[in-house]
């Protein structure tokens, strides 16, 4: 069996992160399915938290997008973005003013976000035929306030803040427009598409900021590759217990929707950063609610933990299985398209 684009399988991904030993004391939080970053005691009460993510599709805003989803993950832990670094790697035959847009995309979402870029690498690799950028972020917390899972019970609500697959219809947009409008997508409806990674953009920094102001969640998560069905079995397996969703309650975009519909994909396994998942006690759930709505984001609740496996079901008696998607709903359609 060869590998194909996306990510590992779940389980073939825990079976590999079992074998890393552990041996640091002050290493709170290490490698874990559905755990967005690493969290390490730095004394004084105080913690560092550390991620690393490459952008690997294609996307005229690459610097801007590494940027935002790393800050995404710091702040999913409760965590201040505060350090990022950059390796960005160029295709041979690439334009010439293409490191200064990136360097400029890079700066400008720095500075959107109050984040010192303090380092990196840059070359021309041999072999690619796209740019790419794999950021390194590191943000700071106080040891009470970062987010790790810790105090998760049975009938925690399960939020679900913005939109999902923001970030996949956008990307759709842009790189199978031709397709798009072949199938009959109105032009409008494209446009407004592509600028979705720009309103309401792919950002949870201020949303997780909400609700960490508003209450004390149990555990935070961004949905990325493999969409909100695959950032919930992510969650589940974080959070050691079994989450029942309803999938009625979870809101997709028209425009999405039209993507979604013409191009025959499911937008619960397309691409979706711009959304948050919050675990939170049922007592906080209205405040959270309020407090994210008063800051103009959009949150309802989907779904609530029990006590059992580390799987996500359906909000019905029968206990169905929410999909599993093997690999994001993106890389398929262009994986097959590719095959004919």
């Amino acid at each position: 069996m060869t590998l194909r684009a996306g990510k590992l399988p779940q389980e073939e991904l825990a079976n590999l992160l079992a074998r890393v030993p552990r041996r640091d004391r002050r290493v709170l939080l290490g490698p874990g399915v559905g755990c967005d970053a690493a969290v390490i005691d730095i004394g004084g009460g105080r913690v560092l938290v550390a991620t690393m993510d490459p952008v690997t599709f294609a996307t005229d805003q690459i610097g801007s997008y590494a940027v935002h989803v790393n800050a995404n993950d710091i702040a999913c832990m409760g965590g201040r973005p505060a350090w990022f670094m950059a390796t960005v790697l160029l295709p041979p035959g690439a334009a010439d003013d293409l490191p200064r847009r990136i360097f400029q995309q890079l700066t400008t979402a720095c500075d959107a976000l109050g984040i010192e870029l303090v380092g990196g690498h840059t070359e021309v690799t041999i072999g690619l035929d796209r740019p790419i950028v794999s950021g390194t972020m590191l943000g700071e917390a106080t040891r009470g306030d970062v987010v790790t899972g810790d105090g998760l019970a049975a009938g925690d609500v399960v939020l679900l803040a913005g939109s999902i697959a923001v970030e996949g219809t956008a990307l759709l947009a842009q790189e199978a427009t031709e397709t798009l409008v072949a199938r009959g997508v109105p032009d409008e409806t494209i446009a407004r598409s592509r600028e979705l990674l720009v309103d309401p953009g792919i950002s949870v920094v201020r949303a997780a900021q909400t609700v960490c102001e508003a209450a004390r969640p149990r555990i935070m998560h961004d949905p990325t590759e493999g969409g909100i069905a695959t950032a919930l079995h992510e969650l589940a397996a974080a959070a050691g217990m079994t989450i029942r969703v309803d999938a009625a309650a979870i809101p997709v975009l028209p425009e999405t929707q039209a993507v979604c519909d013409a191009l025959a994909l499911d937008p619960l396994g397309l691409i979706a950063s711009g959304a948050l998942l919050a675990v939170v006690a049922p007592d906080d759930a209205g405040r959270v609610i309020a407090a994210l709505s008063a800051a103009k984001i959009d949150c309802r609740a989907i779904g609530a933990t029990e006590y059992g496996p580390a799987r996500v079901i359906l909000a019905s008696e029968e206990s169905i299985p929410l999909r599993v998607f093997e690999r994001d709903e993106f890389a398929r359609f262009f994986d097959d398209t590719a095959t004919g």
